[in-house]
């Protein structure tokens, strides 16, 4: 199994980035070979909007420091994203990653049945951290960006999110949200979600578990 672990915070040594880790720390035990990428030290732009990963090329023309992310990600069976939620969404940082995702499409997306580059068997997981620490406060930002990934051939989506983060917090003792939602088709929403709400670092194992029982 390969992992491309990304990490979309400006804190190298905060939560988001320790529970990221916690949950490579579990994959790699069984033998996952792992890359991690800290957004915050490269040096990139955002989509250009030019279409020339559609027009004259089959992938992402920029020519920076997230070129071998996004190669990464391409060659992953599995593909981690970690972000803090600032103003009710991801970092910049993380935003600007996904929107390099575009050159993922395939050139006839809009009709196509099967829009993406990407293999169809690959997994997401997202991990979330908030300071709010109500569980309900900003759960449309997971099924918004499940949606995104889904039309990109992901059919799995893991989301864990930690609520009620603050400083000096033993992240892995306090209560999270764990989400996992089911893709069928690529032009469709997730088709199903499971929501649970255990200690973190069950649902740390829980996901780990669940990643390594599909066969990858």
């Amino acid at each position: 199994m390969k992992v491309t672990n990304i990490v979309g915070s400006p804190h190298a040594a905060g939560n988001t980035a320790a529970i990221a880790q916690r949950l490579l720390g579990e994959l790699q035990t069984f033998g996952a070979e792992a890359a991690t990428y800290e957004l915050n030290t490269l040096k990139y732009r955002g989509c250009q909007g030019c279409w020339a990963c559609q027009r004259t090329s089959d992938h992402c023309v920029l020519m920076d420091d997230m070129s071998p992310v996004l190669r990464d990600v391409l060659l992953s069976d599995v593909v981690m994203i970690a972000s803090p939620i600032y103003f009710g969404d991801v970092t910049s940082q993380t935003k600007g990653l996904i929107d390099r995702f575009f050159g993922y499409h395939a050139s006839d997306f809009r009709t196509s049945a099967d829009p993406s580059r990407l293999a169809s068997d690959k997994k997401m997981v997202l991990v979330l951290t908030q300071g709010n620490p109500e569980p309900t406060a900003f759960d449309d930002i997971t099924a918004k960006y499940a949606r995104i990934f889904g039309h990109l051939g992901f059919r799995e989506v893991h989301a864990i999110r930690a609520v009620g983060v603050s400083p000096g917090i033993d992240v892995f003792a306090d209560l999270g949200v764990r989400e996992v939602y089911s893709i069928r088709a690529a032009r469709q929403g997730p088709d199903s979600v499971v929501r649970t709400q255990k200690p973190l670092s069950q649902l740390i194992r829980d996901t780990a578990s669940r990643l390594l029982s599909s066969g990858l």
